[in-house]
């Protein structure tokens, strides 16, 4: 065989082995509903900067929540306004911002003083709006559309918050690695066994990648995980591992399907497009806002907050 002959074989088996993965790929991906590369890339980038934030400065783990539920809110605000509800992008950050600050400044107490201010901030920002020429919206639209950003409000900026009272409690930053760590876990496990062993559709309309199969396997690594979580990082007994586990696992499973019901309601695909292989910020953080909830009770109940 010639020199010539060799590099055509070579580049053959190339091109052939090239056009497995992408086919490969490909099926994963629609399977799955995103590209898995970029998603694990992007993963792990988000996942350094909140280690970071959250392990050695807990006002940066602040500062990035603010920031995360700043951009979240636009994206909301924006998909509602695809299917013609007007919600004020300034108005709904700075309402959103007044929630955060407050749970960060005066705990549980000023967060809900937050969400009373932020909400009376977005609605008299709506109703300045609709005084403007250039902004001028049918009459009929303006409840709805103050309504709709009070969703935003409470969805994204309130849920978001129980991070930041869950940070300030004593080993608060261990919580709230515990809690997402369950989280991903979740994600990875019903991604897993999804893929790989996913027969029966779990809700074909509102997402119809899930599946039963998924969910099972979502449920033994998230107890599994929580348990782990709950001996090392918590210092906490191992049956508190389970009921996270648990916990988790009905709160991100509920806000993966309540955010794919918005987005089949509002007419969107993906919040946005910022993130390569996850959509939008809050494609990300739909199972975290839930699940910040039902770790924040977990530990109220067991005095640790």
């Amino acid at each position: 065989m010639t020199g010539s002959e060799k590099r055509e074989e070579l580049r053959s088996a190339l091109e052939s082995t090239r056009a497995q993965l992408e086919a490969t790929n490909a099926r994963i991906e629609a399977r799955a509903g995103r590209n898995l590369f970029f998603a694990i890339l992007s993963g792990l980038v988000f996942g350094g900067v909140f280690l970071v934030s959250l392990l050695l400065v807990k006002e940066l783990f602040v500062v990035l929540v603010a920031a995360l539920v700043g951009v979240a809110l636009v994206e909301l605000a924006s998909a509602f306004r695809v299917a013609g509800r007007r919600v004020p992008r300034i108005g709904v950050v700075l309402g959103g911002l007044t929630v955060v600050v407050g749970a960060y400044l005066w705990g549980a107490e000023g967060m809900l003083l937050g969400l009373f201010a932020g909400s009376a901030l977005l609605t008299v920002w709506r109703l300045l709006e609709g005084l403007l020429p250039a902004w001028e919206t049918p009459p009929r639209t303006l409840i709805r559309d103050v309504f709709s950003g009070l969703f935003t409000l409470v969805y994204v900026a309130f849920l978001a918050s129980f991070t930041v009272l869950l940070v300030a409690a004593d080993r608060g930053e261990w919580w709230v690695f515990s809690l997402v760590l369950i989280v991903v876990s979740v994600d990875v496990g019903a991604y897993a066994a999804g893929v790989t062993l996913g027969r029966h559709k779990m809700t074909p309309r509102i997402s119809p990648n899930k599946t039963w199969e998924g969910f099972i396997g979502a449920a033994i690594v998230a107890m599994a995980v929580g348990v782990l979580a709950s001996i090392f990082a918590l210092q906490q007994p191992w049956w508190v591992g389970i009921i996270l586990g648990v916990v988790v696992l009905l709160t991100a499973t509920g806000g993966d399907l309540t955010e794919s019901l918005i987005k089949r309601n509002l007419g969107v695909k993906d919040m946005s497009s910022w993130i390569p292989g996850h959509g939008g910020f809050l494609d990300r953080l739909d199972s975290v806002l839930p699940s910040a909830v039902g770790v924040y009770g977990v530990a109220l109940v067991l005095g640790v907050v």
